[in-house]
């Protein structure tokens, strides 16, 4: 590492953490194009600059997407005869990254070849690629991914526009034949696309096929082709360097051979064809071909997460206040127990992130790559993305909040940057799928592990089949409620905690909570098999919350079992030690999370409950403490990314220079005597 922002020494053992071998394995397997990607955005250029009027920083950043192409930073993932490199999980290691510079730039870019090129890649075949993705990848050819409608978000299978097919001219009509069906949230859309791909339901010979997409051109210059219309979204709640907005199509004319043809074709002699017979097995193959998005979210809420604490304990471990009684010396604010509290398990949180979004990159590589691209495969992909997506989309926003606090006002100035890195964020919850749709999709996985059969999604499919196959779950065949009764109240903290402490123990706990829920649900559906279709799809509505909640726990599971697969690539004794204790911090952080949950059904006592908390505050947290900055260096953070003031040592400057300041009247004998001092009587 070079030029890594300077550590604060601290004391206690801080330099028991191997910065340097720790940053390589949060680099993890593609860490050259992370660097590659850094290199870039810490030029000048390619930073936000707050403050932009929004036409101007959507200028800015669409010159930004140039400049990316003339470094040759965005064609990692495209076939290598056109000048890519085929390496899909380098592609997505390198787009998150760029929201180190603006999150409006990582964004767009992801527009343009995370979704505009990856959908003609994709989706489409040598024709297409031949056709529409030298234009894209150049970006002579700006593009919209026209999903999105204003009547239906997450719900893509019930769009409504359509594609019909005229036999009489070889072509596809384009129409969204009512307002709700407007494509709409479109990234570039407003100003800059030129082209986009079109979902649409495809109707041929009055059949519908189901939603595929077409290749459409959409603008001549800067005016919309004859038949397409469409209007600015306009300022939003953040990531204003997009120019999102709203398309119409009316009677639009397409050659038939737009259609993006590798699931579903159409003949000149319009006859209809696809190599995946059942369509809502087409559907879903499809739709999980353009799983990156959820993945690269995935990643860049990571990174934003990596980039607030790493400022707000930088800053932290700086700025003083409040005086200490005994010598007049004021805490350092990172020795208070409650900033401890607030900033120190969200640490631990990011720790799990980014351990487990390496492997769900890693799992993203192999499907695309060909390595491992199985049903199954994609299955496992699909569902691993829709379960850490939620779970990091949303800490991130948690740890915006937090860290925005943590830094008091400070943290509120633009020039600090949490404070619109939590507003650009906040999308990131409700797009590329929100995350309680999300976690519905992980919810069904969960129950088709006890109900293979079912291959419908909807949910009378799902509780029969679920009533007819699970019966009883059998928790006690994993021994799970016995170690939670075997968990006595021993009186100490550290022998109430001592069990606790073992991975093994943690790993119970957590597996058995997604177990229990999951099986209690699937209890509660037994005998929706003689209930009608409507009554069966009530019931589950009626389970619809536990069933998210019981997908959210799952994705907690996963999130500890990829930081404790982490913790067992570290060799350095010292890094291992402290990084044992942030995935304890963690864990036992989540346990307490759901101690109701623990204590009503059995699994811990409340003595138990409440040694898990007294472990955190006076064990945990203390022994951290000394080695947080050392944790947050190993991020590889230089000042230039960060592009913090309060992160770039200026507030020591400030607090060495006020110390100096009262230290010298005390010398000089030049000191006021406080009023409290002064009246004391005289003895």
């Amino acid at each position: 590492m070079t030029d890594v922002v300077d550590r604060v020494e601290t004391g206690g053992g801080a330099g028991e953490v191997d910065v340097e071998e720790l940053g390589e394995l949060l680099m993890g397997r593609w860490a050259a194009a992370r660097r590659h990607s850094r290199d870039l955005v810490k030029r000048p250029e390619f930073q936000r600059e707050p403050g932009l009027p929004m036409p101007e920083h959507r200028k800015r950043v669409f010159h930004q997407l140039e400049l990316l192409v003339e470094h040759g930073a965005v064609h990692r993932a495209f076939p290598k005869r056109l000048g890519g490199e085929e390496d899909h999980g380098g592609n997505i290691a390198s787009f998150e990254e760029f929201l180190i510079g603006d999150p409006s730039l990582q964004i767009k870019a992801g527009v343009q070849w995370g979704l505009f090129g990856a959908a003609i890649m994709h989706l489409g075949t040598e024709r297409h690629h031949d056709a529409f993705l030298p234009g894209a990848m150049s970006l002579a050819t700006p593009g919209a991914f026209a999903m999105t409608e204003t009547g239906h978000g997450s719900d893509v299978a019930s769009i409504a526009t359509t594609a019909t097919f005229d036999p009489a001219t070889d072509e596809f009509v384009i129409d969204t034949p009512f307002r709700a069906a407007w494509k709409d949230y479109i990234g570039n859309a407003a100003i800059d696309a030129k082209g986009a791909v079109v979902f649409a339901q495809l109707i041929v010979r009055g059949v519908n096929h189901g939603v595929h997409a077409l290749y459409v051109p959409l603008r001549d210059g800067a005016e919309f082709l004859p038949g397409i219309g469409g209007e600015d979204d306009g300022l939003k709640g953040g990531l204003n360097g997009i120019d999102n907005g709203r398309l119409h199509f009316s009677g639009v004319r397409v050659p038939r051979t737009n259609l993006l043809n590798r699931y579903g074709d159409v003949d000149e002699n319009g006859a209809y064809s696809s190599p995946i017979a059942s369509p809502g097995r087409r559907f879903f193959t499809m739709i999980g071909t353009l799983v990156q998005g959820r993945v690269s979210l995935d990643g860049s809420a990571t990174v934003a997460s990596k980039l607030a604490l790493a400022i707000a304990i930088r800053y932290a471990n700086e700025r003083r206040q409040f005086a200490d009684s005994a010598d007049g010396e004021e805490i350092t604010l990172l020795d208070y127990q409650r900033h401890q509290r607030r900033l120190l398990p969200r640490l631990a949180t990011v720790y799990a992130m980014s351990f487990a979004h390496e492997e769900l990159l890693a799992k993203f590589h192999d499907v695309f790559s060909g390595a491992h691209d199985t049903d199954a495969d994609r299955q496992e992909l699909e569902t691993l993305a829709a379960s850490l997506k939620p779970f990091s989309t949303w800490a991130a926003l948690d740890i915006l909040q937090e860290t925005r606090e943590a830094m008091g006002g400070q943290g509120f100035m633009a020039e600090n940057r949490v404070a619109l890195l939590r507003a650009d964020l906040d999308v990131y919850v409700t797009f590329e799928g929100d995350n309680n749709v999300l976690l519905q999709l992980v919810a069904k996985r969960l129950l088709s592990d006890y109900a293979r059969r079912f291959s419908k999604p909807d949910a009378a499919a799902i509780a029969g089949l679920v009533a007819a196959q699970v019966g009883e779950v059998a928790i006690n065949r994993s021994g799970l409620r016995a170690l939670g009764q075997r968990i006595g109240d021993l009186g100490s903290t550290a022998r109430s905690i001592g069990r606790l402490q073992s991975a093994a123990a943690q790993r119970a706990l957590l597996t058995d909570r997604v177990e229990t829920m999951v099986g209690d649900i699937a209890g509660r559906m037994r005998g929706v098999a003689k209930l009608s279709p409507t009554e069966a799809a009530a019931l589950f509505n009626a389970n619809q919350n536990e069933l998210i909640e019981a997908a959210y726990a799952h994705a907690e599971l996963l999130e500890w079992e990829a930081f404790t697969a982490g913790l067992a690539r570290v060799t350095h004794p010292g890094t291992r030690k402290v990084l044992t204790w942030l995935r304890d911090l963690f864990g036992l952080g989540l346990i307490e999370k759901h101690a109701a949950w623990h204590l009503i059904n059995g699994r811990i006592s409340g003595q138990r409950a409440q040694a898990i908390t007294d472990y955190i505050d006076d064990r945990l947290l203390p022994r951290l403490r000394p080695h947080a900055q050392a944790l947050v260096d190993a991020f590889e953070f230089e000042q230039a990314h960060l592009g913090a003031s309060v992160a770039s040592g200026v507030e020591r400057e400030r607090q060495d220079e006020a110390r100096a300041w009262f230290a010298a009247q005390e010398a000089a004998g030049t000191a006021p005597t406080m009023e409290k001092k002064a009246a004391a009587p005289k003895r």
